[in-house]
């Protein structure tokens, strides 16, 4: 069993490069709580997946489905999660058709950034099957919480898919584990956004390119595990002490030679110790590190690092502000595509 971590992955949807129709409203969620294996499942579709259109240096997607939202059914810890995608015949489809699905918690904000907090997510380089981090830790979780979940499709390989399903299983900690896990929260670091939640995209020229964000935490905390989402061309994303100029700790993508991105690894820093502590009120800096080896610029790039932290003092963790401007962008930014609430708890739905 691979141990890892759960991701907050992507900020914001990449939208289509150019203007196209939005998808239609998918039928409601299933949820279903399996408590004999400890389980929640949520089941979206059934999803229509055209053929996405290519251009040189421009990846243009379909929409991001509207934001699907559910209350949480169980009390308890996150311990791990994996997500499966099928068609109306439960035949397994390729991984790669997703570019990123993410789940948002409506209930709790993010680490660095005033916004709603990224639960998990996955896109297209990272690794399938099970997604598990060690029994001694856990992310928080309150029956009634306030989730929901969007996606998008890439289908760059064909024939269209009429009929396609996802399914997200969540692993949930034994309730009388003792001692209780350790409370640990995402941590997403983007390169490119600042004080606009709406746009985090940019471009990359010709040959060797580097973009960072400098942020400030705010609390103490270590830092157990990183991976990274980097777009075509992306080498790396790296955290540095921005007063010392240090590299901390850093994530290389692997790649073909064309620069398309292929996998990125997952780092786990607290196998022989506490993981990299970061203290609040200090300078860091995520830094994405691009060699495009074509002679355009490569248009709608994304770069960032995420993980699992442990805040020194749960309690501390900052909260929700509806007043934030950033926060107000944010919620409308995820709302534009049309959220939809309904959410079906029982058997039957789609096909197992």
């Amino acid at each position: 069993m691979r141990h890892f971590a759960l991701l907050a992955s992507l900020l914001i949807p990449v939208r289509a490069a150019a203007q196209q129709p939005h998808p239609p409203v998918p039928p409601p969620l299933h949820v279903e709580v399996d408590s004999a294996h400890r389980r929640v499942l949520i089941t979206g579709g059934p999803y229509r997946v055209p053929v996405s259109q290519e251009m040189p240096g421009m990846m243009m997607d379909m929409p991001a489905t509207p934001v699907q939202k559910f209350a949480f059914p169980v009390d308890g810890w996150l311990q791990g999660f994996r997500i499966d995608l099928f068609d109306d015949h439960g035949h397994v489809l390729p991984h790669r058709l997703l570019h990123h699905l993410i789940v948002v918690n409506f209930s709790r904000r993010q680490f660095i950034y005033p916004a709603l907090e990224r639960l998990l997510g996955t896109a297209e380089e990272s690794d399938t099957g099970d997604i598990r981090i060690p029994r001694s830790i856990g992310v928080p979780m309150r029956a009634g919480q306030d989730l929901g979940v969007y996606a998008m499709w890439h289908n760059d390989t064909g024939p269209e898919i009429p009929v396609a399903y996802w399914r997200i299983v969540l692993f949930m900690a034994n309730r009388t584990l003792r001692p209780r896990p350790i409370d640990v929260l995402p941590a997403y670091m983007d390169v490119n956004i600042q004080t606009n939640p709406e746009e985090n995209r940019f471009n990359v020229p010709p040959g060797h390119f580097e973009i960072g964000y400098e942020f400030s935490p705010p609390l103490s905390g270590h830092l157990l595990m990183v991976t990274g989402h980097l777009h075509d061309c992306g080498t790396l994303v790296k955290l540095v002490d921005a007063a010392s100029g240090k590299t901390l700790v850093q994530v290389n993508a692997r790649r073909d030679s064309l620069g398309h991105v292929l996998s990125i690894p997952r780092k786990l820093l607290a196998i022989r110790g506490e993981g990299l502590h970061l203290k609040a009120g200090h300078r860091y800096r995520v830094v994405g590190v691009f060699d495009n080896p074509a002679r355009d610029t490569s248009y709608g790039a994304m770069a960032e690092m995420v993980g699992l932290f442990a805040p020194d003092h749960y309690r501390e963790w900052p909260a929700l502000d509806p007043a934030d401007p950033y926060y107000h962008r944010d919620l409308v930014d995820l709302l534009a595509n049309g959220a939809t609430d309904s959410v079906i708890v029982g058997s039957g739905g789609p096909p197992r």
